[in-house]
């Protein structure tokens, strides 16, 4: 809101909105006007938290994790974590089960996987 002076309107009251100029009434006293806001921001959807900021989200919580990844050649599990910054081998037959990227890790062709849960 925004109140203004001029000549023409006689100290009357001026609303500006997106450029046009709304008169509300004459004199300098203020008025509570409610807008509504394009979006709730307590009730966020879940596309647009998974594309925020991890501290910039409602509540805050990290984009990494941990998982059990199976080998297809032995089957044995092991747990890797998601942004893994180096090779992880497997520890019964030595094959390659994740590779780093700039962020999370890629995991190799035929790798089955499951997110811990906390």
């Amino acid at each position: 809101m925004l109140c203004v002076y001029n000549a023409n309107w006689s100290r009357d009251r001026v609303l500006l909105v997106r450029g046009v100029a709304l008169e509300i009434g004459t004199g300098w006293d203020c008025e509570r006007i409610n807008m509504p806001l394009a979006r709730d921001l307590l009730h966020p959807s879940l596309e647009e938290e998974k594309k925020k900021h991890k501290k910039k989200r409602l509540v805050q919580s990290p984009n990494s994790y941990f998982m059990d990844v199976k080998c297809p050649g032995c089957y044995k599990i092991t747990t890797v974590f998601s942004h893994a910054q180096t090779v992880v081998l497997c520890v019964g037959c030595s094959t390659v089960l994740c590779q780093p990227t700039g962020g999370k890790a890629r995991l190799t062709e035929g790798c089955s996987f499951r997110r811990k849960q906390h």
